[in-house]
């Protein structure tokens, strides 16, 4: 057990589960009333129906472990390692129950408080050694370019092969050597908005092209889009793996790169995020880092997903061009349940000429990404990724969007040569309009990229 356990006994004899360190918080367990309204909503329990691993069971877990009644173990912590994450409790919750935040707490008591075995060890250290790190993402890109040219990639995503290789996106070479500019100013003349765009590290380092587009398309909505270089992962991925330090610490450095001074006039740039859990960790900035930093709340409270600010802004007349599709929205966890961004999206894309939302069964439920989940707990994110892929071609779309990039890689994984459906951020279906391209086109080239048939 790691030193900053705390050595104490209680008087049944039992180490305690949790060292003092930012325990879950009392308050927040006793706000849930074991009502059971979160148990529809969770993911692992409608796979597994166990109650132990539904929300209401995980939070009677941390209270009988905050009671000192419980040690640590493998067997008590399993049950929140197979935790999603994805927030749709909070959502369910008649009681406003924090789960976010006890999850989050919990998780950190696990990493200290307990060592796992070294197979684990050497694939969490391999996750996080390589995910938030823009530059390294980019060069696992190349390699898994140089896999998909070389025909080993289609043989490693036959039925049966999971892991790193398995989930990996068609990574286009253009999009290898996107390099953003560090400043577009707003087209048509005065900037209506000054954002910050957030580049992250999987964002970056798989989807640059992503990132060109939302650099474009909010150009042409009108903001002047900066774009600091040397940006780093903003720590969601370690945080929501209990990696407290670390999530700080790379949180710290992006706080201090992407917050200019102001203009002059006392005004603030948003923070413009196209990744759904980079948007929800940032915006938490203030809780994260504490009230004795205000400049933490700040710029929290300037944190936007692309779509809300997007949303915001009219475009001006014509600029839309016509986009015919019949596309399926994907609501990714940290945008609809951490965030609670779900109109939108939807909002803006149906902004564009042609394109006809269409609905999809089981929108806001998990599709098994969760960060890096689908790494850690393949068999579990592989059931609810083909529980997506089946409601996806259910709805028959010619597109299925969603945003983020996890989500994205999931889903189309999953999605392989089925019925050809090819997966795309929003903004690329906005980009694709401002340039005018065709829509056959463009799933064509998206399907052609995917490897997908039909």
């Amino acid at each position: 057990m790691d030193d900053t356990v705390v050595d104490s006994v209680t008087d049944t004899g039992i180490v305690p589960a949790f060292d003092v360190h930012n325990p879950p918080s009392r308050a927040l367990l006793d706000d849930c009333v074991h009502c059971g309204f979160c148990l529809p909503a969770c993911p692992t329990y409608q796979l597994w129906g166990n109650e132990a691993d539904s929300p209401r069971g995980r939070i009677l877990l941390m209270d009988v472990a905050l009671r000192g009644e419980v040690p640590m173990s493998p067997s008590l912590a399993r049950h929140w390692d197979t935790c999603l994450g994805c927030m749709a409790c909070v959502t369910a919750c008649p009681s406003g129950v924090r789960y976010d935040r006890l999850i989050e707490q919990t998780r950190q008591q696990v990493e200290r408080g307990i060592r796992r075995p070294l197979r684990e060890r050497l694939r969490r250290r391999a996750i996080f050694a390589l995910f938030p790190h823009p530059r390294r993402m980019r060069a696992m890109g190349w390699l898994l370019l140089a896999f998909r040219v070389s025909g080993m990639r289609r043989l490693l995503r036959r039925p049966g092969h999971a892991g790193m290789v398995g989930l990996s996106p068609a990574v286009p070479a253009a999009a290898l050597r996107t390099r953003l500019p560090q400043l577009s100013p707003a087209r048509g003349g005065a900037p209506r908005e000054r954002v910050v765009l957030l580049t992250g590290c999987v964002q970056q380092g798989l989807f640059a092209d992503v990132n060109a587009a939302t650099a474009r398309v909010l150009s042409a909505f009108g903001c002047e889009v900066s774009i600091p270089r040397g940006q780093g992962c903003c720590g969601a991925l370690e945080l929501h793996s209990g990696r407290e330090a670390a999530a700080l610490s790379r949180a710290r450095r992006l706080r201090a790169l992407l917050d200019p001074p102001d203009a002059g006039d006392g005004s603030r740039p948003l923070i413009a995020v196209n990744s759904a859990g980079c948007g929800s960790t940032m915006k938490e900035y203030g809780e994260l880092f504490g009230a004795d930093d205000a400049s933490a709340a700040d710029f929290a409270g300037r944190v936007r997903d692309v779509s809300e600010i997007l949303d915001a802004l009219q475009p001006p007349d014509g600029l839309l061009r016509p986009l015919p599709l019949r596309v399926a929205y994907h609501d990714a966890c940290h945008l609809a349940h951490a965030q609670g961004v779900r109109a939108q999206p939807r909002e803006v894309l149906s902004r564009i000429p042609g394109v006809e939302l269409v609905p999809l069964a089981e929108a806001d439920m998990c599709c098994g990404s969760a960060g890096v989940y689908n790494l850690l707990e393949p068999d579990a994110a592989a059931a609810l990724g083909r529980r997506k892929a089946a409601n996806v071609v259910a709805a028959h779309p010619d597109a299925l969007v969603a945003s983020n990039p996890g989500c994205l890689l999931q889903i189309s994984a999953h999605l392989g040569g089925r019925e050809g459906v090819p997966t795309f951020h929003p903004v690329e279906l906005l980009d694709a309009s401002l340039r005018g391209v065709e829509a056959a086109e463009l799933l064509r080239a998206r399907r052609r990229l995917q490897g997908l048939a039909g």
